[in-house]
C-alpha cells in the first residue's frame, strides 16, 4: 500500500466512524467502507437479483460493492523519472470505467459516484500535463464525478463523504 492509500484509507475510516459515533450507529455495521475490494461492484434489484456488473475492480467502495454509492481509484506514481505507458493505461481505464459507470447508473436508475484520486506533483504537472488535461476532460463529461488531488484529500473527502452519508440516509428513508 502507498503512502496515500494509507492516508486516504484512515481519514475515510476516521470520518466514518465519527459519523457513525454521533448518529448512534456502529462502525462496521451501519456504516462502512470496503477499502480493499476482492470483488466487482455490482447492481442488484430490491430481490437481490443481479441487475449490472462493472468489469474490473476498484479501490475501494462506499458503502460495499454491493450497491455502490460510490467506488474509487487511487493513482499515486511517485519516484517515476519517465512518463510510461502504466500511467498512460490508468487514465484511460478510468475514462473505460466511467463510459460503464455511466451505463450501468442509466440502465439501473442506481447513481453511482466515480471519484479519482491522484497524486504526485512531479509526475502529473511536469511530465504528465496531456494526461492530466484528459482527466479534467473526464470530469467535465461526466465519466468521473470528482477529482482529488494529493492533500485535497484532508479537505474535500470528508466532505464528500458526508455527501454519501446524507444521500444514504435519504435512499433509507425513501423506501
Amino acid at each position: 500500500m502507498e503512502s496515500f492509500t494509507g492516508i486516504f484509507n484512515m481519514l475515510t475510516e476516521h470520518t466514518l466512524r465519527t459519523y457513525a459515533n454521533q448518529n448512534g450507529l456502529q462502525y462496521g455495521r451501519d456504516v462502512k467502507f470496503d477499502d480493499n475490494p476482492l470483488s466487482l461492484s455490482y447492481i442488484t434489484d430490491e430481490l437481490g437479483r443481479l441487475q449490472g456488473i462493472l468489469s474490473r475492480r476498484f479501490d475501494g467502495a462506499y458503502p460495499s460493492t454491493e450497491n455502490p454509492l460510490a467506488i474509487w481509484e487511487i493513482k499515486e506514481y511517485y519516484y517515476t523519472t519517465t512518463f510510461g505507458s502504466r500511467i498512460a493505461d490508468g487514465v484511460y481505464e478510468t475514462q473505460l470505467d466511467g463510459f460503464e459507470i455511466n451505463a450501468i447508473s442509466t440502465e439501473t436508475k442506481k447513481k453511482i459516484r466515480h471519484i479519482y484520486f491522484i497524486d504526485d506533483y512531479n509526475t502529473w504537472w511536469n511530465m504528465g500535463k496531456s494526461y492530466l488535461c484528459r482527466i479534467i476532460d473526464m470530469l467535465h463529461v461526466g465519466h468521473v464525478d470528482e477529482v482529488i488531488f494529493g492533500k485535497e484529500v484532508f479537505e474535500r473527502w470528508p466532505i464528500v463523504l458526508h455527501e454519501l452519508l446524507n444521500d444514504q440516509e435519504v435512499s433509507v428513508q425513501s423506501r
